[in-house]
């Protein structure tokens, strides 16, 4: 778990300005200051004539070698590759005995790994099998291989964009990282701008968060989840597609019940018992919800000294502190509870939005942030429950399809004129939602978790608003690679796959531990646990009463009984009410007041919002905080005006 920085430059000698590799090398080994956070452990650097690698490392599996950059080869060319690489391989044990049982006979005397660790199995992986690596591996991973015979870069993705890489090409080459940040630092030698992009602008008002592939800089994308991609010097990266999930849903047979729900339960112990591969202490978040509960429960199996994390908030109905403690005493794991004032809320929020690199909306980043900076001081890995509800159906919106059945049997004209009536029904009352969502297909109304302004709001917030920049820009490709015959919820949660939680849950996971040098793992988004929750029948996801069903089912002898139906609340935050009182108000409308964001928002339509929402009836927090984390985001980033203070960070090498 670390972070990575590389370019390659355009030219052999020098980039279009006359600097040479060398010069640009001392450029990145600055920039990777940036992302120190990500690695406090080791620092390290390489570079040749072509390509400049920088590394900050959190040491985990194989602490005392497997440095990086690393170099690895065939026999007879033992350093023909340098790697770097971010993130964990799991089942890299298996690929090591694999790889030598295959291939070790060519190496002879001399040993095909140098080391004990995870990187070297990635680089042997790529060089036996080359582009088929990346879809053996279980992990969450962004990785660069520079090939110094034929002078060609690989960089690639996890299957479900657990780890992140940015990608900026120019004049002066291609250039990647873990940290957007770092590339703001190199945009200069790639000749580029740092423009903003108003289309990433519209759709991260609208989702909540920026999209992949876009970011808020036109010129700096990144390499989306699940795809690698071949760079050569001088040209655009070459992107492939290597995972694309499918769910191949089968009906359970009669009585094969009990089967299906084993194979779900073995799936997850095998991942959560490759997950605690380590060689550092590893420990657990732990809310009131089935997911963490249920990683934690099997986490303690393998250590049974596990020691468990939540955070809350003091308001009542905002905090999952007690059941979780009770979760905690009835797995036998010790727990730690960090609460959170609405004063440091809002304090940390810049440091965070620094620490984000993109703005994302989610209150719950910052509870998060708490929880993360409370579990390092204890371990250095901790296990998680990300993913479940997109695999087994956990969101309540995945029920919308059985609330608008009825509609499917209307003509389409009939629905459309539906639509129109609802848009005369008065905001807030009572069936207006259902005739609008009912009058419109899954394409037009599902783009995701994310509820946040409509056309009219976007108006009037927005100052250069663009009704052909809508949500289709994102999901359109999306749903293009369903098969016709997913049921609703298949289509939804698939989509979720590529937008929600990469775009918001992974980000916040990967961002918020990471700021702490903390490193997170999450054993439901494995392959091997997608392969059993992508045949599963949508009557065993949602029901009339419940969701994720048959993985609830699947954990009856794993997950404690208070737990096992419990409604998830995650991490809470009572944003709403703080938005009308005095914990955030004052600090809401300084926020705008202060913001040099008058080209691009109407300010005063937006304090507009934060009156109504004080006074009315109408709960605008969600759309506010959306407006306000920008308004940080470009304070810090494109204005210089917030200057969060970010420590060094010191924390022992091995917990």
């Amino acid at each position: 778990m670390c972070g990575l920085l590389g370019f390659l430059t355009a030219d052999t000698a020098t980039t279009p300005d006359g600097r040479t590799a060398e010069s640009v090398a001392a450029q990145v080994f600055e920039a990777l200051h940036c992302q120190r956070h990500r690695g406090p452990d080791e620092k390290g650097t390489w570079n040749d004539e072509r390509m400049i690698f920088g590394f900050n490392r959190l040491s985990i599996i194989d602490i005392e070698h497997s440095h990086q950059p690393l170099r690895w080869g065939p026999p007879e060319n033992p350093e023909r590759y340098a790697l770097a690489f971010n993130g964990e391989i799991y089942n890299y044990l298996e690929l090591r005995e694999q790889l030598k049982a295959e291939h070790g006979a060519e190496f002879g005397d001399e040993p095909m790994f140098r080391t004990e660790g995870d990187s070297e199995a990635i680089v042997a992986a790529f060089h036996y099998w080359g582009t088929k690596a990346p879809a053996k591996l279980r992990g969450m991973f962004a990785f660069a291989i520079w090939d110094t015979q034929l002078h060609k870069l690989f960089i690639a993705r996890d299957p479900f964009g657990i780890k992140p890489l940015f990608l900026a090409t120019g004049a002066g080459g291609t250039a990647f990282s873990s940290e957007k940040k770092s590339l703001l630092e190199l945009l200069p030698a790639l000749e580029l701008s740092a423009d903003l992009d108003p289309r990433a602008l519209e759709h991260y008002t609208v989702l909540q968060y920026v999209p992949e592939a876009e970011t808020l800089h036109k010129d700096i994308r990144r390499l989306e989840s699940g795809c690698y991609a071949w760079v050569e010097p001088g040209e655009a990266p070459r992107v492939t597609r290597y995972f694309n999930p499918q769910f191949r849903v089968q009906k359970f047979a009669a009585g094969s019940e009990a089967k299906r729900y084993k194979e779900i339960a073995d799936a997850l112990e095998d991942s959560v018992a490759k997950h605690m591969r380590a060689d550092v202490t590893v420990g657990a978040f732990l809310s009131g919800g089935i997911d963490s509960t249920a990683t934690a429960a099997l986490a303690i199996r393998h250590n049974p000294n596990l020691l468990t994390f939540t955070s809350a908030f003091e308001r009542e109905g905002y905090s999952e502190a007690d059941v979780a403690a009770e979760t905690a005493a009835a797995i036998g794991a010790k727990h730690y509870v960090r609460m959170v004032s609405p004063e440091e809320y809002a304090a940390a929020i810049p440091e965070i939005v620094w620490y984000l690199d993109e703005p994302v909306a989610d209150p719950a980043l910052v509870p998060l942030y708490f929880v993360a900076k409370e579990a390092r001081k204890h371990v250095k890995v901790v296990l998680s429950g990300e993913g479940a509800d997109e695999l087994f159906g956990g969101y309540t919106i995945y029920r919308e399809p059985l609330s608008l059945k009825p509609f499917e049997f209307l003509p389409r004209g009939v629905r459309k004129l539906a639509g129109k009536l609802s848009d005369r029904i008065p905001e807030g009352t009572r069936g207006k939602s259902l005739l609008h969502r009912g009058s419109m297909t899954l394409e037009e109304r599902y783009y995701g978790n994310a509820r946040s302004f409509n056309d009219a709001q976007l108006r009037s917030v927005l100052r250069e608003f663009r009704p052909e920049w809508t949500h289709r820009d994102v999901t359109a490709p999306i749903y293009a690679m369903q098969g016709y015959d997913w049921d609703p919820v298949a289509r939804m949660q698939h989509l979720d796959l590529f937008t929600w939680l990469r775009g918001d849950i992974l980000v916040k996971a990967d961002k918020m531990t990471m700021a702490n040098s903390l490193e997170l793992r999450v054993p439901f988004l494995d392959p091997e646990v997608f392969k059993v929750a992508e045949k599963i029948p949508v009557e065993q996801k949602i029901t009339k009463d419940t969701t994720k069903y048959a993985l609830r089912q699947a954990l009856t002898d794993i997950v404690p009984p208070h737990v096992l139906n419990r409604a998830k609340l995650g991490f809470p935050v009572p944003l709403r009410h703080w938005l009308r009182g005095p914990e955030l108000y004052d600090w809401a409308r300084t926020q705008i007041n202060e913001s040099n964001t008058d080209h691009l928002l109407n300010k005063q339509a937006i304090l507009a919002m934060l009156e109504a929402h004080r006074t009315g009836p109408l709960d605008h927090s969600r759309r506010l905080w959306t407006l306000l984390i920008f308004m940080i985001w470009h304070g810090i980033f494109v204005e210089d005006r917030i200057k969060p203070e970010i420590q060094e960070p010191v924390y022992p090498v091995n917990l």
